[in-house]
């Protein structure tokens, strides 16, 4: 009896031992013909998205000291004011997860407002050329070098997002790695990325010379 349950349990771990070797000898395999391009793709591009939502948030933190120092000299300019306070407010409301990049209707509604932001922020700077005591303030110099130097990695961020998502959505569509989303990875959709006119995503001009 004990010799045919030793030959039982042997034969499950032979079997065992067997198809762990087969992987470990197909795995190299595997890496070369882009098995693993897709998840390493968009774990690239949901870090790079990551870093979009960093440089955005640092812009959000800038305004309400911005925006006091402002009123501080001009505080009848109230709509310019309540303007970049709503438009702040609707920004942070929607947020988006690397994990929720594959919501086109979100991620449109995520630009369009922080494009609204971006907006409010440049007839801010309108306003404030009419104001020479407050161009000249110390504490207003500094949030324009901070809102400056922010809009300029808020730009690099998104530049190196759509790259990341260039790359990923064209390993979706092209070989070998096409044949491993038919296969495997079936789920993985195309990531958006910034597709509303330029004019409106662009940075703020917070230049006073």
């Amino acid at each position: 009896m004990t010799g045919q349950t030793s030959a039982v349990t042997t034969v499950p771990l032979k079997m065992r031992s067997l198809l762990t070797l087969v992987l470990l000898m197909f795995m190299p395999l595997l890496a070369a013909c882009g098995f693993n391009t897709i998840p390493t793709n968009e774990e690239k591009a949901k870090a790079a998205w990551s870093e979009v939502l960093n440089q955005y948030q640092r812009r959000t933190d800038l305004i309400p000291n911005l925006v006091e120092t402002v009123k501080g000299y001009a505080a009848h300019e109230q709509e310019t004011l309540t303007a970049v306070i709503e438009a702040r407010s609707k920004a942070t409301q929607t947020q988006i997860s690397p994990e929720m990049l594959n919501n086109p209707e979100l991620f449109k509604q995520f630009q369009d407002n922080q494009a609204n932001l971006s907006s409010a922020l440049s007839r801010l700077m309108v306003v404030v050329e009419k104001y020479p005591d407050l161009k000249a303030n110390q504490n207003f110099l500094a949030l324009q070098s901070q809102l400056e130097g922010t809009e300029n990695r808020i730009a690099v961020a998104r530049r190196d997002y759509i790259e990341a998502v260039r790359v990923y959505n064209t390993g979706l569509k092209t070989m070998p790695t096409m044949l491993w989303k038919t296969l495997w990875f079936w789920n993985n959709e195309p990531m958006p990325t910034f597709t509303i006119d330029p004019a409106s995503q662009a940075a703020p001009k917070v230049q006073f010379n």
